[in-house]
């Protein structure tokens, strides 16, 4: 079936983490734009999504009706509105205050018993992002470095914390997140649950949509939109996405 979608992950899949978009990216997502609606789901909050590519894209208000913003994996969903210049909100799938001090006690408490709490952190470690808790172990300005070096030498030890945290957020969802996140939702909100809202908000199929992430491997939380059955390209780097899109103009504009 053919496309009328492209989904991304943001993160080592768009750009570098937490980092804008490259002009090269957003060049070519102004020309994907032509022809596909494009979604971005991925664990940052609005104003990382706003920053990292909203801002890097030169295209006109009419073509910002085609993106669909969703941050923190698909807990919130927002909408272009030209008419009045603003991004809108769809939904939230908001935290109780409850949950949100279980979470942020259960995160401290594992990363602290497995050696990876740090006492002098850039920036937060927590954030408490409305409809999702993150904690980002070496602390959200973290440069992009430093996070690279930290996800190499703790990644056998992640699915640990993961799997600890849940045991004691036994009505949450724990899933490893970007660099070096663990974010916590509501249970069965996750990136495949983004994409059936999405579905069901422009009226199409999952076989309309591609999807496009760099931790689609089972645990990450790419995997639960490839195990709903979208179709899914794994990159490990933006610069394989770049090379990924520009095979699909190429198909495109055959």
């Amino acid at each position: 079936m053919a496309k009328k979608v492209i989904a991304f992950d943001l993160d080592d899949t768009l750009a570098v983490t937490k980092s804008p978009i490259s002009d090269e990216m957003s060049a070519i997502l102004g020309r994907i734009l032509d022809h596909y609606d494009v979604c971005v789901i991925s664990g940052g909050n609005f104003d990382q999504f706003k920053k990292q590519v909203v801002d890097r894209l030169e295209v006109p208000a009419h073509k910002l009706n085609r993106l669909h913003l969703m941050p923190t994996c698909g807990t919130r969903y927002y909408r272009y509105d030209e008419l009045n210049a603003e991004w809108k909100l769809q939904y939230a799938e908001d935290l109780t205050d409850a949950q949100k001090k279980d979470i942020v006690d259960a995160l401290e408490k594992v990363s602290k018993e497995l050696g990876l709490w740090v006492e002098n952190p850039a920036g937060e470690i927590i954030e408490d992002r409305g409809s999702q808790v993150t904690m980002s172990a070496l602390g959200q300005q973290a440069t992009p470095e430093d996070k690279y070096a930290w996800a190499e030498k703790y990644k056998d030890v992640r699915p640990v914390l993961r799997d600890k945290v849940a045991e004691l957020l036994p009505d949450l969802e724990v899933r490893i997140g970007g660099t070096t996140s663990t974010d916590v939702t509501m249970i069965g909100i996750d990136k495949a649950y983004g994409m059936r809202k999405l579905c069901e908000a422009i009226d199409i199929s999952k076989d309309e949509i591609l999807f496009v992430g760099d931790k689609l491997q089972e645990g990450g939380n790419d995997y639960p939109v490839k195990a709903m059955g979208i179709d899914s390209i794994e990159v490990r780097h933006h610069d394989d996405t770049l090379f990924v899109l520009e095979g699909v103009l190429g198909v495109t504009q055959r």
